[in-house]
């Protein structure tokens, strides 16, 4: 069986801030989406007539009215929704890393970065509005002095 990342999802109280991250940070679109009974974004990369270019699910959580997210994906405290919690950090390929540092530096968001030893693979690691880390792995061809 081969697997490939289909896409991940993000339970959110603010739509609003969770969708302008991945529009702005990666580039992502909002697309067409299921009429879910509850609220949410698909954020594509790509066309937006293909669903496996939907590789974020935003869910929103509505205090006012929880019971079709309940239903359909189950309860969770709100306030268990910071950080990563048992999800560490989600990937992507891209390029363009020395754009992409001054991207995220426009935008008032300085990456922690790192290089993965052996391979000199650089990578960034921005934070969405909700905690989770977003890892950006560049081609090891692809070198800039990192600071």
């Amino acid at each position: 069986m081969a697997l490939t990342l289909n896409h991940f999802s993000v339970r959110t109280t603010d739509l609003d801030a969770t969708r302008a991250f991945y529009e702005r940070v990666l580039g992502l679109s909002v697309g067409p989406r299921p009429d879910f009974a509850f609220p949410g974004l698909w954020m594509y990369r790509g066309d937006h007539g293909d669903v496996a270019n939907a590789v974020v699910h935003i869910i929103g959580m509505d205090p006012n009215d929880p019971e079709g997210l309940k239903k359909y994906l189950g309860d969770r405290d709100p306030s268990t929704l910071r950080g990563s919690g048992a999800l560490d950090h989600i990937a992507f390929f891209a390029d363009g890393l020395a754009a992409m540092i001054k991207h995220l530096r426009g935008l008032g968001i300085e990456p922690r970065q790192r290089t993965v030893p052996s391979i000199g693979l650089p990578q960034l690691f921005p934070d969405d509005p909700n905690g989770i880390v977003v890892e950006l792995n560049c081609p090891a061809t692809e070198t800039t002095d990192l600071a």
